[in-house]
């Protein structure tokens, strides 16, 4: 039997208890650093398959690893379980029809993406096992990856200081290697306290916290102009200061998310938000005070890795989609816009083909993407160990991530076909480092060269914490 044979079938043979795992983790979908009890799931199916099971990784209650094996590599294989507020959907449902009393969804599949690493994970223990190979494999459960940057605390508390390489997917509309860009971000909270008055009798009191949240707004929007183009700053209100307009707000809050192309471009970006901030302060005599909730690093890719991973896609061939995957996907695809196909295409690089409600072929190496760049915390491992990501068709064309179209489909039959074949492409990856010491070897030598040997430096500023409240705006 083949290599790739042998660790495909222990893949299959585990498929059915992972799409439940999958299925249990999207009907509790919780929000950064507050995913308890999917984290518990993680902890007791890592239990069960036998691993080694550590909680409260880098002192983060939702954080859980689980390691098999003796000796040889360390492979980690990265999970995550966080999901979305405002996203709120019934499985199967091709509209939008969200569930009574649930407000949040798995938006971006991370229901998914949990199950299927450490589906890739439980085959590769019970390949080492069954063939009495030396070698180590370590499922990280990792949360609050939409904006918490738990892998860059983990990263930074040691938590892969001796891992050789790392493997990671996410769910998307292609099946293909992940194209290693993205961009390094920072939130900040920005709290401006003023002096509350009467609105009427003594406005001349007062000193506004919400104008000076305004007047930062539209600072940065003229500063947008004059940034790199692939910069992109965002940002919500988490206090606008009270619900009642004739008391003058004396304090507002708002959360900025500010991202650039590296973690060099990043640092005099937030520089000039600040001071901007600091201008709207002094305009409307109040104070500022700034609090840095998360920070992740640009995506560093590994070239022999990615080749890699791609013959074992090829090897694959697609995921096999049947006639009624197609049927369902058709369905979601009739509630997208014709652009949003068109974008999901161009995003990888690919030709548009349309009446394809799901994508036949595997992505080649060759594509390369148009702009319109997310962000991961999976960029800190990268800088700190050999990192390689996949991306599996869990989606119809054209669903754009973070929709309620992505919660519908989280459950399909569709979505645990492409959860099944990427974990079958990341197992047969984890084998073939720990089989070839030579792949190892020349992961970690393309990754010497792009950092430059130079250690990594985490983004996060000393003092900064897991912001384990900030689903509750804190």
């Amino acid at each position: 039997m083949r290599n790739e044979d042998e660790i495909w079938r222990l893949v299959e043979e585990k498929r059915g208890e992972y799409q439940a795992l999958a299925d249990r983790v999207w009907g509790m979908p919780e929000l950064c650093y507050a995913e308890t009890r999917s984290a518990e799931e993680h902890r007791q199916m890592l239990e069960r398959e036998g691993f080694q099971v550590t909680t409260n990784v880098a002192g983060i209650p939702t954080a859980v690893m689980g390691e098999a094996g003796e000796g040889g590599p360390v492979i980690a294989i990265l999970g995550e379980y966080d999901a979305l507020p405002g996203l709120s959907q019934e499985a199967g449902v091709a509209e939008p029809r969200p569930v009574p009393g649930e407000t949040s969804g798995h938006g971006c599949g991370h229901n998914l993406l949990g199950a299927g690493a450490m589906l890739a994970a439980a085959a590769v223990k019970d390949w080492l096992k069954a063939n009495g190979i030396q070698g180590r494999v370590r499922y990280y459960g990792c949360p609050a990856e939409e904006g918490g940057a738990a892998k860059g605390f983990m990263v930074r508390e040691g938590a892969f200081d001796d891992v050789d390489i790392a493997i990671s997917w996410h769910p998307a509309c292609f099946a293909g290697v992940n194209e290693p860009v993205s961009l390094a971000n920072t939130r900040i909270d920005f709290t401006f306290t003023g002096r509350s008055a009467h609105a009427a009798a003594q406005p001349h009191l007062g000193r506004s916290a919400l104008d000076a949240c305004e007047l930062m707004n539209v600072g940065v929007n003229y500063m947008r102009e004059h940034m790199p183009s692939d910069a992109r700053i965002h940002y919500a209100y988490l206090d606008a200061g009270g619900i009642a307009p004739n008391v003058v707000q004396a304090k507002a809050k708002i959360r900025y998310l500010i991202r650039a192309r590296n973690v060099e471009e990043l640092r005099p970006l937030v520089a000039r938000v600040r001071k901007i901030a600091d201008g709207a302060a002094l305009m409307t005599e109040t104070t500022v005070e700034t609090r840095v909730i998360s920070a992740v690093s640009d995506l560093l890719g590994n070239t022999p890795l990615e080749e890699a991973l791609h013959r074992n896609l090829e090897r694959l061939g697609p995921p096999p989609f049947t006639a009624e995957d197609r049927a369902f996907a058709q369905k979601i695809q009739d509630t997208l816009r014709e652009e949003d196909i068109v974008a999901a295409y161009r995003r990888h690089g690919l030709p548009v083909e349309k009446g394809k409600p799901l994508h036949d072929a595997i992505v080649p190496m060759a594509s390369k993407g148009a702009g319109m760049i997310g962000s991961t915390d999976v960029g800190d491992v990268s800088w700190k160990v050999p990192t390689v990501q996949a991306r599996g068709a869990t989606w119809a064309v054209g669903t754009p991530g973070h929709s309620w179209q992505v919660v519908a489909q989280g459950k399909s039959p569709l979505a645990h076909t492409g959860m099944v074949h990427v974990a079958k492409a990341m197992a047969s990856t984890a084998v073939d480092a720990i089989r070839d010491p030579g792949l190892i070897a020349k992961a970690k030598a393309d990754h010497q060269a792009r950092t430059g040997g130079k250690p990594y430096q985490s983004p996060l500023p000393p003092d900064a914490k897991p912001a384990l409240g900030m689903s509750l705006a804190e």
